[in-house]
């Protein structure tokens, strides 16, 4: 009972949150906690890693956060400072300075708007994977030698190559304190995750973080802790021009906006698969990037891009919208306005274990398998040798250029080997495009044959260049000159005769079965049978031979296959098969007579199962057939075809009383005839059936009778059952189908 005090129904409902503000704070709030935590330490270490100041991370992951959030492409995408970016940061500041490198990142930021404007996002993800894989290892790298000092107790040295020149003295004064603090956040980072999924809600760098700091205040340690000078707001600081020569100075805005931008889309298109409903804009997201490396130069902040830990932990934790991003920014705020006595009291040497750890980590194993599995694995070395030992623009430039190389080594390769067959004959194989390069080792592989030995040369090739077709047309013309039999066939889509008819073009795959499969084009003066054979002697008879060959001393074939006489029906192309599969007869509207004097189809079915073993027996139907629209119709076709459309009136007779294959046929959308055509096979293939010798073979060999029909509209086979029509599904083996 409802009272005059009582809310009802439609005033609580109304004071119920709106869905949006409820699945934020049911989903978002959650989730940017979560990145929050994992973005502090990191945002702490890359600063460290970077030389830049401290406050200077929480500046660019607040940034990150709240602009990128805010204007970027990607719903769940989370931004702040990277590791990746870490190396070139620490050169710029060291060869500039700190103010200098605010400029530069606010440079950065314009060159990634104008990437966005330009719509050329979509061209950073064309960089070959392995490049990627290595310049990021080859940052790892350098990030893991320059902090194993600062976890020794020294400073980061300046090259990786001076770092490790001068890693045995750092050895032997090492500080056994900060060493301590380094390998418990090390070993905090590697158990981690084995402990239970409920207890990793917790981030694992903030837990190693938190338990160092407390053991470096508990124990006598002595170890240098991380300097901030006042609060956020002090730490910014506008941006100062860098003096010098300016071409260095733009190198290094190009690098920092090309690394922010390729890491930034990479993550974006890991994120896009494991949220596939929130799809990236990516030329938009460029736009956000610039716009928040902008913000972060001109605030003091370190330069930002897009960060796939963070971006997959918020994807995990449950983010639905923006507000779990820009949340996590906000949150790296106000830990910087209120608590940055907390920052004073983490040790340095814990930063520099959990930046170890992160470069080791860069180093992916899966990458280097990857890449040795795909033959990518030089590319792969020589891109990490060139960051490492050079730069990361030109360790990423030598590493395009090297995958580059590759490809076009790989795309030109042309194989190309001369054998002997058991008969003396010889065979010439030419594979790939068969260019100019090619010409030194085709010339060789063909000096190996002997002169006045039958030769085939076997062009499987998509491109042939003038050079290449001229050395085949003298070296052939060379030989039959000399007597010598030379059959050169074209199983590829490049033609010899067309090779000087203008310049060279790659032929498409399509073209060649399209001419394997097509109609003759009919012509004045052009015998099309004369000209068929001629293409067939040029094109494949010679791979016809080794199966003809096999088949000569074999008398079984597989399937009775009875068609209708209709020229546009291919048994061997509908079905797959070859020379030897098919033992087909063919007559008007594939009728098996019953009685009478036409024992055609009778005599050629016992053949075929008493002397071939066939282990099937198949009518085949198909559309728009002229004999059931002439049985439907009941077309006076005259003598001849009338007695012979006669052995089809128990087929109209059945249509007519309502036989189920016509209703399927109806249902499925196909037109009287065509479901006539589907009934006289399920009519022919009941009467095979019912032949002693087929009988007897469905019983002591298990001979399959089965029906198809061929639509000519989509060239597609349907089979037709004793009851209804189904499609062929791909992964079937068999004759099971999917009922329509």
């Amino acid at each position: 009972m409802m009272t005059d005090n009582d809310p009802g129904p439609s005033a609580v409902i109304s004071a119920s949150p709106p869905s949006s503000l409820r699945s934020v704070l049911q989903h978002d709030l959650p989730a940017s906690l979560v990145v929050f935590l994992v973005a502090l330490p990191l945002s702490l270490g890359v600063a460290l890693a970077s030389g830049a100041p401290v406050v200077a991370g929480l500046i660019a992951a607040a940034v990150g956060g709240v602009v990128a959030g805010l204007l970027g492409g990607s719903v769940i995408q989370v931004s702040g400072p990277t590791a990746s970016l870490a190396v070139v940061v620490a050169g710029a500041v060291a060869q500039y300075g700190w103010a200098a490198m605010c400029f530069i990142t606010v440079g950065a930021g314009v060159l990634q708007i104008l990437f966005g404007l330009s719509r050329i996002a979509r061209a950073a993800l064309g960089i070959a994977p392995v490049v990627v894989h290595a310049m990021l290892a080859g940052i790892g790298v350098i990030i893991a030698l320059q902090q194993v000092h600062v976890l020794l107790g020294g400073t980061t040295v300046g090259s990786p190559l001076a770092s490790v020149l001068a890693l045995p003295e750092q050895v032997m004064s090492v500080h056994g304190g900060g060493l301590f603090v380094g390998l418990l956040v090390i070993a905090v980072l590697i158990g981690w995750q084995y402990l239970p999924r409920r207890v990793r809600v917790v981030p694992g760098p903030l837990v190693a973080v938190v338990v160092a700091t407390v053991v470096s205040l508990v124990l006598p340690l002595g170890v240098e802790r991380v300097r901030l000078d006042g609060s956020l707001i002090d730490g910014i600081g506008l941006p100062a021009l860098p003096h010098g020569s300016w071409a260095p100075i733009a190198l290094t805005m190009l690098a920092v906006a090309l690394i922010a931008s390729v890491e930034t889309l990479l993550s974006a298109v890991a994120v896009d698969k494991m949220r596939p409903e929130r799809r990236t804009d990516f030329d938009r997201e460029l736009l956000g990037q610039g716009a928040a490396n902008m913000t972060s130069g001109l605030l003091g902040g370190l330069p930002v891009a897009a960060v796939i830990v963070r971006s997959i932990t918020n994807a995990n934790a449950g983010a639905r919208s923006r507000a779990a991003t820009v949340l996590h920014g906000c949150w790296v705020l106000v830990f910087a306005l209120a608590l940055v006595g907390l920052v004073r009291q983490i040790p340095t040497a814990a930063l520099a274990g959990l930046l170890v750890l992160i470069g080791v980590q860069l180093v992916k194993l899966a990458h280097i398998k990857r890449a040795r599995r795909t033959g990518d694995l030089y590319v792969y070395v020589i891109t990490v040798l060139a960051v490492v030992s050079l730069n990361l623009l030109q360790g990423m430039l030598i590493g395009l250029i090297a995958s580059f190389a590759l490809l076009l080594w790989r795309v030109v390769k042309c194989s190309i080997a001369a054998t002997e067959r058991a008969d003396g004959s010889w065979l010439v194989r030419v594979e790939g495009p068969c260019t100019f390069l090619a010409v030194p080792k085709l010339t060789a592989e063909l000096a190996k044959v002997p002169t006045g030995a039958e030769v085939t040369v076997e062009l499987s090739v998509d491109f042939l260049d003038h050079a290449a077709c001229e050395l085949l047309s003298d070296w052939t013309a060379e030989r039959a000159a000399a007597g010598g039999v030379v059959d050169v066939v074209e199983l590829g889509t490049a033609r010899m005769a067309c090779a000087h008819d203008g310049p060279p073009e790659r032929g498409q795959a399509r073209k060649a079965v399209d001419e394997t499969i097509r109609p003759w084009r009919r012509s004045n003066g052009v015998d099309p049978i004369a000209a068929g054979i001629a293409a067939y002697h040029r094109g494949h008879a010679h791979l016809m031979r080794p199966h003809l060959d096999r088949l000569r001393d074999r008398p079984d074939t597989d399937t009775f296959f009875l068609t209708c006489a209709d020229a546009r029906i291919v048994p061997n192309v509908i079905t797959s098969s070859g020379p030897g599969d098919l033992f087909t007869v063919r007559n008007v509207g594939n009728l098996v007579p019953v009685g009478g004097s036409d024992v055609s189809v009778e005599a050629a079915l016992i053949y075929a199962l008493d002397k071939l073993d066939v282990r099937s027996v198949v009518v085949c139907g198909h559309s728009g057939c002229g004999a059931m629209e002439a049985l439907y119709g009941q077309v006076q076709a005259g003598p001849g075809l009338d007695d012979w459309l006669a052995h089809a009136q128990p087929t109209l007779t059945a249509f007519q009383q309502g036989h189920p294959v016509a209703a399927a046929a109806r249902r499925a959308g196909f037109g009287p005839i065509d479901q006539l055509g589907m009934v006289n096979v399920a009519r022919q293939v009941a009467t095979l059936a019912d032949y002693p010798a087929v009988r007897s073979g469905m019983r002591e060999r298990g001979v399959a009778v089965s029906g198809l029909f061929f639509d000519l509209a989509t060239a597609r086979v349907i089979e037709v059952t004793a009851d209804g029509i189904a499609e062929f599904d791909d992964t079937r083996s068999g004759l099971a189908a999917e009922p329509v």
